[in-house]
């Protein structure tokens, strides 16, 4: 399905009964919501018992690319919006990475939207200037070897080494999804990630149910990151994805589904 939301045509899915307990799946970059909606994936651990939704973030996926001006404001912006057009006063948001940090500005912004977060391979902390030197190169690679290229080395930074034999078919969908997401859409979205706020000094004002997520070989939100914001965020639950690197929920889906259902099944 597809709606209007800010201007934008954003793609959606729309599952389960509504008169259950909506829970919105918010994917990384630069994905789409086929990152959750996969044989054994999220999508069919919760339909049967929750309302799923799943959406392309402005850009990314089938949603429209537009000019290419983004912030994590707008992205969030959009979320809120998107749930105003499902009638979704209240959701339990899930964010993986830039998901992630949709989620945690979100919850800063309109707390009492959130029934519940799961927050997934993810950080509070701003970029450094390391981080946004990295992101500045990206775009410059792209310019100088297009998206094909891009989309070959950046899954070999988000899966773990192991996981290019034990999951090559999430592999091969996740190079396929980067690889046809516009070079616009990735540029604009890099300057966003650069330019997001930092969140870490609201994590203590969250009062929602909190599930953090994290695989064991991510190495780009390793698992200390994800400590500092259990530590940081009242009653927070922590648990650690076996084999997993920084796309945990589709390198170990058992494992993370067992987190996942027994966290969701709890809020009502």
């Amino acid at each position: 399905m597809k709606a209007t939301i800010n201007n934008s045509l954003l793609r959606y899915i729309d599952v389960g009964s509504q008169s259950m307990t909506p829970v919105i799946f918010i994917h990384g970059f630069p994905f789409s919501h086929k990152m959750w909606n996969f044989p054994g994936g999220q999508v069919d651990a919760l339909s049967a018992t929750n309302r799923v939704i799943a959406y392309d973030i402005r850009g990314h996926g089938e949603s429209e690319v537009g000019l290419g001006h983004y912030s994590i404001e707008l992205f969030v912006d959009d979320l809120f919006s998107l749930m105003d057009h499902l009638n979704v006063p209240k959701a339990i948001l899930c964010g993986l990475s830039m998901g992630g940090y949709i989620a945690l500005r979100a919850a800063e912004r309109n707390p009492e939207r959130i029934l519940g977060l799961i927050l997934c391979d993810t950080k509070s902390d701003a970029d450094g200037n390391e981080a946004k030197i990295k992101r500045a190169n990206q775009i410059k690679f792209i310019q100088a070897n297009g998206m094909k290229y891009y989309a070959q080395d950046y899954v070999k930074i988000v899966f773990a080494p192991a996981s290019f034999e034990a999951h090559a078919e999430a592999i091969k969908l996740v190079q396929s999804i980067v690889e046809r997401t516009a070079p616009a859409s990735i540029f604009g979205t890099l300057l966003a990630l650069a330019a997001r706020t930092d969140t870490t000094n609201a994590l203590p004002n969250i009062k929602c149910p909190t599930l953090i997520l994290v695989g064991d070989k991510d190495t780009l939100t390793p698992a200390a990151s994800s400590q500092s914001m259990k530590e940081n965020i009242p009653g927070a639950e922590m648990f650690i994805i076996p084999n997993a690197g920084h796309i945990s929920n589709m390198e170990n889906p058992a494992e993370f589904n067992k987190h996942l259902v027994s966290f969701v099944t709890k809020i009502k």
